[in-house]
């Protein structure tokens, strides 16, 4: 619904406490409200920007300030509502299963978030219910849901709505959950009393920068998306940079190495619900396994999860490159061997690098 044309009218704590009452039975760890003036996060956007660290993302620089300024992407909004929802794996040895499959060269390592559902669709979801909640309560109101799905300054937002701060490694940190959730955010017309932004207890601490396995974290709380194993696994669609192709392992679709060695994160909370649990046994597959599904594997195995929106051809890219740095062996080439001839000259490439390898 577009933002409509009565003139808003303040809302008050008391109703705003009803609604957190009614995102967390909605399954949202934490909630909070963000003013939408911007303005001071524009020049640090503007320099990332500037400096091409936003990689082949062109939409990044073609929604420019749009991303600092709510309001010009949903006129008449006036605030943000900002939710998180954990996705921890239930194991409460997650983080050492995590790092086991990192140091098993032979297993593929999929982001512990995309293992399961779609996020983008979760999130929404439940962001809609949410605001027909709202609505129930207030009468129509303006509104639009967002979750990692358009130009919205989130980890600023939810910061100034007391969900956490952000870390050195750019991602949303909070005091009692770490840092594995997903935001979601609630743009509304509506006059709504903002948070209070948390303080950061990053201290002196370096883990993330230290263990980012192709530094792309070039300095405390930035990040240079070119060198960023997510960027290069999920983004990039076409070749990857060959100094780039060791440093990646056997990781096939992002990283998480500056979450596994963040200390809050043995705070961490297990997803609430199933949509976030492993399928299709990607927390243990091998790059052997993975590398023989076809197209039409590829899709059906990946169908309503995040991974899919990658598509074969990257996925098949990501594989050879996490296949060439794995121990050789003669699974390992005849794998690699069996898609020398693959249709597409970029799986053409990175085959041909794994078996140089």
């Amino acid at each position: 619904m577009e933002p409509s044309a009565r003139t808003p009218q303040p809302i008050g704590p008391d109703r705003v406490d009803a609604w957190r009452a009614t995102a967390n039975a909605l399954g949202f760890g934490t909630f909070g409200v963000a003013d939408v003036d911007l303005s001071s996060a524009e020049p640090g956007l503007a320099a990332w920007l500037e400096a091409g660290r936003h990689g082949e993302m062109a939409y990044m620089a073609r929604h420019g300030m749009t991303r600092a300024r709510p309001a010009e992407l949903v006129p008449g909004t006036v605030s943000a509502i900002m939710v998180s929802i954990d996705y921890a794996p239930r194991d409460p040895r997650w983080i050492e299963a995590a790092w086991r499959t990192l140091e098993t060269p032979e297993r593929a390592f999929v982001s512990r978030y995309a293992l399961g559902r779609d996020y983008h669709k979760v999130v929404r979801g439940r962001l809609q219910r949410l605001a027909d909640a709202i609505a129930a309560d207030v009468g129509p109101f303006g509104h639009r849901v967002f979750c990692d799905s358009a130009p919205v300054m989130e980890v600023e937002l939810a910061t100034r709505a007391g969900l956490g701060w952000r870390g050195k490694h750019t991602l949303l940190i909070d005091a009692t959950r770490g840092s594995t959730f997903f935001i979601g955010t609630l743009y509304t017309d509506l006059v709504l009393p903002a948070g209070t932004p948390q303080d950061d207890h990053c201290g002196r601490c370096t883990r993330c920068i230290d263990v980012c396995p192709t530094q792309a974290i070039v300095a405390p709380y930035r990040l240079d998306a070119r060198r960023c194993i997510s960027y290069l696994t999920i983004e990039l669609a076409g070749s990857i940079p060959e100094s780039l192709r060791p440093a990646i392992g056997n990781r096939i679709y992002g990283c998480d190495d500056c979450q596994l060695v963040c200390p809050w994160n043995k705070y961490a909370r297990a997803a609430a619900s199933d949509d976030f649990g492993a399928r299709e046994g990607l927390d243990a597959a091998t790059l052997v396994e993975l590398f023989g599904w076809d197209r039409e594997q590829f899709e059906r195995r990946t169908a309503g999860s995040a991974i899919r929106r990658i598509g074969f051809e990257r996925w098949s890219r990501n594989l050879a490159v996490a296949l060439g740095n794995a121990p050789a062996s003669d699974e390992v080439r005849a794998a690699l061997h069996s898609r020398a001839d693959d249709p597409s000259p970029i799986v053409r490439e990175h085959v041909a690098w794994a078996l140089a390898r």
